[in-house]
């Protein structure tokens, strides 16, 4: 007899709100783990497949239909114990998105990442993994700037980085490096002063896929 394994996707949501990266979740009212902290998900339904999974559990379950998150499948986690109830396989996705309203469910919300030091099953190494490969997708590709507005200006994009990485930068060196990177970022003509001090330029988003050179995090 084939055993029968439920699938479900859980969903790292990561945006910069703050001055903190946090991700989106809830706290769970009941058993196992109840009290603690956990990530969005739910079990991939019989006509799905995992993309539509993703998103559905995006919009009904995390509260954010519409909204301009970049999703992408981050690992799969089938160890046996690591739901107390049952055995379960997860699909994991991460989502990377600006600084977003608060969820449309009530239970959910959004949380500095470091402060989650107790998650309900294995949620935060899930929560972890999504960090790391959020931090690496930023040094190889322009993902950084899915954490910003459509306009934005150099600094408000360094401090993105610094934020993620956890560290500080040096302005001139990064202004010099993402202006110089083809295809990293497009000038739309156009200035601000929300960053404070003189007008500074605004940029979106350019076509590149990969950064070259990379944005190297050392």
């Amino acid at each position: 007899m084939i055993p029968r394994i439920p699938v479900s996707v859980d969903l790292v949501v990561l945006t910069v709100r703050s001055q903190a990266l946090c991700a989106l979740v809830w706290r769970r009212d009941r058993p196992p783990y109840e009290g603690c902290w956990a990530l969005s998900g739910g079990f991939i339904q019989l006509e799905e497949d995992l993309p539509a999974a993703a998103a559905r559990v995006l919009a009904e379950r995390a509260g954010l239909p519409g909204a301009p998150v970049h999703l992408e499948q981050l690992q799969t986690y089938g160890y046996p114990d690591r739901d107390p109830r049952q055995r379960v396989v997860s699909v994991a996705y991460l989502g990377l998105a600006p600084d977003l309203p608060a969820s449309t469910e009530a239970h959910m919300s959004w949380q500095p990442v470091d402060s989650l030091t107790r998650m309900a099953f294995d949620h935060r190494r899930i929560m972890l993994d999504g960090i790391e490969r959020a931090r690496a997708k930023l040094e190889y590709s322009p993902l950084g700037a899915a954490f910003c507005r459509p306009q934005f200006t150099v600094a408000e994009l360094r401090r993105v980085y610094e934020i993620v990485w956890g560290r500080p930068l040096d302005p001139r060196n990064f202004h010099r490096k993402v202006t110089k990177t083809e295809g990293f970022l497009i000038p739309t003509g156009e200035t601000t002063t929300r960053d404070g001090g003189r007008p500074a330029m605004l940029y979106r988003r350019g076509p590149a896929l990969v950064l070259h050179p990379p944005m190297l995090r050392v």
